[in-house]
């Protein structure tokens, strides 16, 4: 059993003095002031510590196969690096190739992740649809704990989907009560534009985000907001980075349509300047989908972030190396799209939300956690420091400082996109599954010690209202 004693516990709505009691079952079986320790109790000092909910990173992609690699970071590292900057749960993608099962794809997905340190989940993507995918779809949420399914608007003849597949499979997930996650790219327009590009010799990183501007993930956002509000589904944007995007969803929101918007932490504070980098590998590696946005855009992400218009934060976390990047060393299109955070995203909204007045503590646990735990529907399992949650938990020191580097970070890659940053606010200690997983420098972490957690569809109920556009 572990005691947590003397630290400041801040949820989405509160914070208060309390001790937290976490026993060997994984959960948290009391909170309150001046807690006895059980007989052979270990007990960490929590004095001048934030005792928060463990963040959850609703978007990763652990070892993923992507334009000719495979992600360097696998679940192992992945998760390790997570918990260093105090994430306990991500939700990673499950990306069948087109024309595959999606089932199978579950399966294989789960064989990896069983190495990762602490807690997974997945959403399935569908990239093609027949009647396999629309039974697998039924399989997955009925048996396997999936009640999220992705989507690409982007990746022409790759994973892209067109709008029929969109209606369908939105359709049916209504059915089941899942959630529909989508990547919104006009991924029409972003080959056109990369073919006149490359025809004009433009070639290199900097072409990247000419061939994706703020338009074509403005329009894909409009077109399927007005897909699933045809069908009334909700439907969760993923990686929202432009002004438009945040616009579309807002004004759906105040329809009263149940969309939500999930922003990356590196949106958030880097911008298309990057590209501009006359190194081709320091450009290259912030090649990622959607790039790098002029700077104006980051105050949308921010208004909509403590607004509420946007509810959740992510990484994208998709690891490559130098000798990944240079697979488009002569051809922009062929650079692996992707960039690392997992370990920093915490430290990162801190520093430049909380520390500037941006976002309150209580906002800052809603949406590194309780906000996701909410829309994929395993709270108060997740995302909460209360009896009967799992024993997740990050003690934050708000008052310290780091400063960012490759050479000392724990992701697997050779680079950082926020290298030579200093931040202040840190993961002191994470508890994953009431046990320490890493204190002060110290990981700890048990190779396969995470847990595949189930996250059950919506009730009919639940569905009904959600088609109504009112709340439960």
């Amino acid at each position: 059993m572990l005691l947590i004693r003397g630290g400041t516990v801040v949820t989405a709505e509160t914070s208060h003095m309390a001790d937290v009691l976490c026993d060997d079952t994984r959960r948290i079986v009391a909170i309150g002031p001046d807690l006895e320790a059980p007989s052979g109790c270990d007990i960490l000092d929590a004095g001048g510590l934030l005792v928060m909910p463990g963040g959850i990173d609703p978007h990763t992609h652990m070892e993923m196969p992507f334009m000719g690699s495979i992600a360097s970071e696998d679940f192992y590292t992945g998760t390790s690096a997570g918990v260093a900057g105090g994430t306990t749960t991500i939700i990673d993608f499950v990306i069948p190739e087109p024309g595959h099962s999606l089932l199978g794809a579950w399966k294989d997905w789960r064989r990896k992740a069983e190495k990762s340190v602490s807690d997974y989940s997945f959403h399935v993507a569908v990239t093609h649809w027949d009647e396999k995918v629309h039974e697998d779809m039924g399989t997955l949420t009925r048996d396997c704990g999936v009640n999220s399914f992705k989507h690409f608007m982007a990746y022409k003849n790759a994973l892209m989907v067109d709008d029929d597949v969109l209606l369908r499979s939105i359709s049916r997930a209504l059915e089941l009560g899942a959630l529909c996650n989508i990547h919104a790219e006009n991924g029409d327009a972003v080959a056109y534009l990369q073919a006149d590009l490359l025809s004009r010799g433009i070639t290199g990183p900097q072409a990247h985000p000419l061939s994706r501007p703020p338009a074509v993930e403005g329009e894909a956002a409009q077109r399927v907001i007005a897909i699933a509000g045809l069908l009334g589904a909700p439907i969760y944007i993923v990686h929202v980075s432009t002004e438009e995007a945040t616009a579309a969803i807002t004004a759906a929101r105040a329809r009263g349509q149940r969309v939500y918007g999930e922003v990356l932490a590196q949106h958030l504070v880097i911008d298309d300047s990057v590209y501009e980098n006359p190194n081709w590998l320091g450009a290259a590696q912030h090649v990622m989908s959607p790039p790098f946005r002029p700077k104006h855009h980051q105050k949308a992400l921010w208004a909509g972030l403590a607004s509420g218009q946007l509810q959740t934060t992510a990484t994208d976390h998709c690891c490559f190396c130098a000798g990944q990047k240079e697979q488009g060393l002569s051809d922009f299109t062929k650079i692996p799209n992707g960039t690392p955070g997992i370990e920093d995203r915490m430290s990162v909204l801190w520093h430049h939300g909380v520390r500037t007045g941006k976002l309150t503590p209580q906002e800052f646990v809603a949406i590194t956690s309780t906000n996701t735990a909410k829309i994929f529907n395993i709270h108060p399992r997740k995302g909460s420091v209360s009896v009967g949650a799992d024993a997740d938990l990050v003690l934050w020191d708000p008052q310290a400082s780091r400063t960012v580097s490759a050479k000392t970070h724990h992701q697997n890659v050779d680079y950082n996109i926020y290298e030579g940053m200093t931040l202040t606010g840190l993961a002191r200690y994470t508890i994953s599954g009431g046990k320490i997983v890493w204190a002060d420098n110290d990981l700890r972490v048990t190779r396969g010690a995470g847990q595949y957690v189930e996250r059950p569809c919506f009730s009919p109920d639940m569905q009904a209202a959600l088609q109504r556009k009112e709340t439960p």
